[in-house]
Parts: structure tokens; sequence; C-alpha cells
């Protein structure tokens, strides 16, 4: 399972790379992932993928007083995708 997601995780990043690389961009945002997610997965997987990390980037990610802050997660948020 490990191996798994290691290999998944690294085709996304590989993939969201080249898009930022296509679209002369320095920096991967959440934009390249999703194209990459919607790239590389079967129809039916990634829109709940896509869903997934949306919520996932928002939730990491807040707005406060006009300012973008990190939020960091708790291991059990994060596994039991709340």
């Amino acid at each position: 399972m490990n191996s798994f997601v290691n290999d998944l995780f690294e085709r996304i990043a590989a993939e969201s790379s080249r898009l930022a690389h296509y679209n002369k961009r320095s920096t991967i945002s959440s934009r390249e992932v999703q194209t990459a997610v919607r790239l590389l997965l079967p129809a039916d997987k990634n829109a709940y993928a896509v869903c997934r990390l949306a919520l996932t980037y928002q939730k990491y990610f807040h707005v406060a007083g006009g300012t973008l802050v990190r939020r960091v997660a708790s291991t059990n948020e994060v596994l039991s995708g709340t």
C-alpha cells in the first residue's frame, strides 16, 4: 500500500511539475495538482480526488485578516479526512 501511494504521489508531482513548466511558472499551485490528478486518474476516481484535494487545500491554508496562513493539521485529522 505504501509503495502504491508513493508511486501515485511521484506521478502527480511529476505531471504537476511539467504543467507548471509548460505554463512558465516557477511554483506548483493547486491548479497544476488538480489538472495532474484529472489527467492521471480514471474519470470516476478523479472527481472524488479533486474534491478531496480542494477541501484539504482549504483546510490546510486559510485566510486570516487578508493574509494566507498555513494551518498545521494533526495526524488524526489527516488520517480521518476531516
